[in-house]
């Protein structure tokens, strides 16, 4: 008897890990389309599109005026660069972006670092972003 229990729980645990993975997997297979779709809206200047995958409780708290999206319509985004990704230890995914920006008003063009971080919303079945958009006037 002993041995079947034994058994028995070691299977239900093959069963839970197993379980845990195939989520994760699936997970992970819809983070990509998420920040292929961020990428792309930044790319083309499409801030407004780009919000929308933010998560909605740092737009709660960080709200975005009439005012500052039309800021983000006197630069253009000449290059999108992904430079590495890592997972955090809290199930979120970081990753080290390179953007090129050109002002539009003087046409000048600048390299700047940007980190995405995205969380796994469980309820939802999706990614957020949960940094807001990248500040391109930092170090201006």
């Amino acid at each position: 008897m002993r041995m079947i229990g034994k058994l028995l729980l070691a299977t239900g645990l093959l069963l839970m890990l197993a379980t845990a993975a195939a989520q994760s997997r699936m997970q992970r297979g819809k983070l990509q389309p998420m920040q292929d779709a961020y990428a792309a809206a930044i790319r083309w200047g499409d801030f407004e599109t780009a919000w929308q995958l933010v998560d909605p409780a740092y737009k709660a708290k960080h709200p975005m005026t009439e005012l500052e999206f039309e800021r983000y319509q006197q630069v253009q985004i000449s290059g999108y660069r992904d430079l590495s990704s890592s997972g955090g230890p809290d199930g979120t995914v970081e990753r080290a972006i390179e953007l090129r920006v050109i002002n539009k008003h003087t046409m000048a063009e600048r390299t700047m670092r940007y980190r995405e971080r995205w969380r796994w919303d469980p309820e939802a079945k999706r990614w957020w972003l949960v940094v807001g958009l990248p500040d391109l006037w930092n170090g201006e």
